[in-house]
Order: structure tokens, then C-alpha cells, then sequence
């Protein structure tokens, strides 16, 4: 299930949830069968109304990490901003490594796939793994470094106690 979908389903269910009821009841009243979108109720476009996507890449441990530390740490306007471009820049990152990993895993795959282990490949996946380890942790130091430039000391203390509880993960 992709990020959206929880989102989705508990706005859903929060509003009337079952077919003929809330929202979905007006599909059914036009003779719309299943709704709009057919098995979910709802057109694919009105699905994920309000639901922001643009901070749903997981950085940071919390569900939209630019909300959670702007409202936390109390950030200005062009802190915000700031943060926002830091993010954005991990969350490329981040997908970056994502694609690394997946041609890593088929490389492991195909190492192991005939009938004797290619070892030079298996090693090549393998390496693969831990160079895209080393350029994500450069990008997190890196991010950490950036975004304690953009801090006040106040603020710094708050993300360091949010990161010493467990409320924020890197």
C-alpha cells in the first residue's frame, strides 16, 4: 500500500466509510454504480484531495517533516524556506538511493541465479550497497549541517531534545 492510500482510507471511512452512505452516497443516487472511481468510491483525482504529497518522503522520521519541525521549532518564514530546499534535497537523495538499491538487489539476484554463484558480481552488488550507504549518510550529515546553520540556539536545543525522545528520527 503507498503512502496515500492510509490517508485515504481514513478519510473515507472517517466521513460515512460504507457505500450509500456520506460521501459515497451521491455516486449512488446519480447512478453512478461503484461511485466515480469506480471500486473506491471516489474519482482518482478527488482520492487524495488534500493530501499533501509533497511531503510524504518519510525524511526525518515523521509523515511531513516540514510542518512537524516549522510548528516545533517555532521556524520565520525564511527558515521554512530554507528547510523546505533541505528536505527537498534529501528527499532526491533519498529516491536516488532507493533506484541504487533496487539495480544493487538485481545484480545480488543475478549473481545467485545460475548454477554456480557468480562471485564478481555478488561482490559488485554488494559494493554497490554500501557506496549508495556512504553518499545517503553524507547527504544526512550534510542536511544536519544545513539545517543547524539555519537555526537559532533555542531552536537548536528543541530539535536536539525532539531527536533525544524519539518524536524525530534521522
Amino acid at each position: 500500500m503507498y503512502p496515500g492510500m492510509m490517508a485515504w482510507w481514513k478519510h473515507a471511512h472517517r466521513h460515512g466509510g460504507g457505500c450509500g452512505e456520506g460521501v459515497h452516497a451521491e455516486h449512488h443516487e446519480h447512478g453512478h454504480g461503484e461511485g466515480r472511481g469506480g471500486r473506491w468510491g471516489h474519482h482518482p483525482r478527488e482520492a487524495f484531495a488534500g493530501h499533501d504529497h509533497e511531503e510524504d518522503f518519510g525524511s526525518f522520521g515523521v509523515r511531513r517533516p516540514l510542518r512537524f519541525l516549522a510548528y516545533k521549532l517555532e521556524l520565520e518564514d525564511a527558515q521554512v524556506t530554507e528547510l523546505a530546499n533541505i528536505l527537498n534535497d534529501l528527499k532526491t537523495e533519498r529516491a536516488q538511493a532507493a533506484v541504487d538499491h533496487r539495480r544493487s538487489t538485481s545484480a545480488i539476484a543475478d549473481a545467485i541465479a545460475g548454477d554456480a554463484l557468480d562471485e564478481g558480481k555478488l561482490g559488485q552488488g554488494a559494493g554497490e550497497r554500501v557506496k549508495t550507504a556512504e553518499r545517503l549518510r553524507d547527504a544526512v550529515v550534510r542536511a544536519i549541517g544545513r539545517i543547524h546553520a539555519i537555526l537559532k540556539t533555542e531552536q537548536r536545543q528543541k530539535l536536539a531534545y525532539l531527536i533525544r525522545t524519539g518524536a524525530l528520527s534521522i
